[in-house]
């Protein structure tokens, strides 16, 4: 299949020349699972003149513990192998958090669409059939490497800015309501012998507000974890999503919407039009659907301009649009919503942690809804949410 005499002389600028056109980091790790020695000694010598560090595995057991321990950057492995092939190895991989997202070429010595069709079923991220030359080799390597790269750096940029965020947003979080409370408690006992009763109540009041709005951060910041560590677990999802649980739709929006407009002072900005329906979501989880996204257009839109609550039927979906006419979100803003993420910040000294978008929508990806943001800023955000029905009445 290969010629030594050409990678050893005619073929190894190329291959430099092959490789360097890629943005790679030096010395990728790459694991080669291959039953067949000369097939696998030729794949080690051409990557190895390439510049690559190679991990040998002779079968699929062996490769796939070796995946596991030494977590090469990619893995090149051959589909016909005898006690675990390919496809096995494959699935194995994908099972394991640690593995999952290693990038996988599959070799194989047929072209049938079938047998691409399975592999790229299971994770297969390349094919190469049998016989393949040097360059197809490097170029395939190469290229999954770099999206993998580019992939990495991606989810270090969002992890970076989550960081970000939350050094900026959760201290602040949490000590202002902290410091209310120990301000005003410190006020009160160093002072009661001189305040009346009204100034002792006005006191208590401030602590208690302080008091309500740490616990109810520290509640929602335990919702969103929940539900990311449910979401994570495919098995947990599968059961809540079989169990089907179901309320009806109306009450628990009129209820949650008018407290959490009291909350604002702006029961009269508040607009409610309504069709029951029975959805298939646990009251609970609908309740804390409702008050984030009631508690995000109050927050973000002035006192004396409309928010509008509508909810209908249509083709077996419940359809839920929250509008306000307030600040809006561009268009990156809206793919970049996450947990402690707020824009602007500083300019509008805003107070929120950001979870409330973030919670909508976990709560949309575990109970098979849908969560939609059109926005123009400055003028008109209508959020919406989309859940399956049981049947509209």
């Amino acid at each position: 299949m290969y010629k030594k005499a050409d990678v050893k002389a005619k073929q190894v600028n190329s291959i430099n020349k092959n490789i360097n056109q890629f943005d790679l980091p030096k010395m990728n790790r790459i694991l080669i699972i291959e039953d067949e020695p000369q097939i696998r000694a030729n794949l080690e010598e051409i990557l190895q003149l390439a510049d690559f560090e190679t991990l040998i595995a002779p079968n699929g057991q062996i490769g796939l513990e070796m995946a596991k321990t030494k977590l090469p950057d990619l893995i090149i492995c051959d589909i016909m192998m005898p006690e675990l092939d390919g496809y096995g190895v494959l699935s194995a991989l994908h099972q394991d958090e640690a593995t999952t997202n290693i990038p996988v070429i599959l070799l194989t010595a047929k072209a049938e669409r079938s047998d691409f069709r399975h592999g790229m079923q299971l994770g297969a991220d390349d094919y190469l059939t049998k016989p393949f030359t040097t360059e197809e080799l490097l170029s395939a390597v190469t290229i999954r490497l770099e999206k993998q790269a580019t992939v990495e750096r991606q989810s270090q940029a969002k992890l970076d800015e989550l960081r970000n965020n939350i050094a900026h947003s959760l201290p602040h979080e949490l000590n202002t309501p902290l410091n209310g409370i120990l301000g005003m408690s410190q006020l009160l006992i160093e002072n009661r012998e001189l305040m009346d009763e009204s100034e002792e109540i006005k006191i208590a009041e401030s602590i208690y507000t302080s008091a309500h709005r740490l616990h109810r951060l520290t509640k929602r910041f335990l919702l969103y974890s929940n539900l990311e560590l449910i979401l994570r677990d495919t098995e947990k999802t599968r059961l809540i999503r079989e169990k089907s649980e179901k309320c009806l739709s109306q009450e628990v929006i009129i209820n949650v919407s008018l407290k959490t407009a009291k909350n604002f002072g702006r029961e009269k900005d508040l607009k409610l039009e309504l069709q029951e329906s029975i959805i298939k979501i646990p009251e609970s989880k609908l309740n804390n659907l409702i008050e984030e996204l009631i508690d995000n257009a109050f927050k973000f839109s002035l006192p004396g301009s409309e928010v509008r609550v509508v909810s209908n039927v249509t083709a077996s979906k419940f359809n839920l649009y929250v509008i306000d006419h307030g600040r809006g979100m561009t268009v990156d803003e809206i793919e970049r919503i996450g947990a402690f993420m707020q824009f602007h910040r500083k300019s509008y000294e805003q107070q929120g942690s950001g979870l409330g978008l973030a919670i909508v929508q976990y709560i949309m990806k575990l109970y098979n809804g849908e969560f939609m943001i059109q926005s123009k800023p400055q003028e008109q955000t209508v959020v919406s949410v989309v859940i399956p029905t049981l049947q509209s009445l």
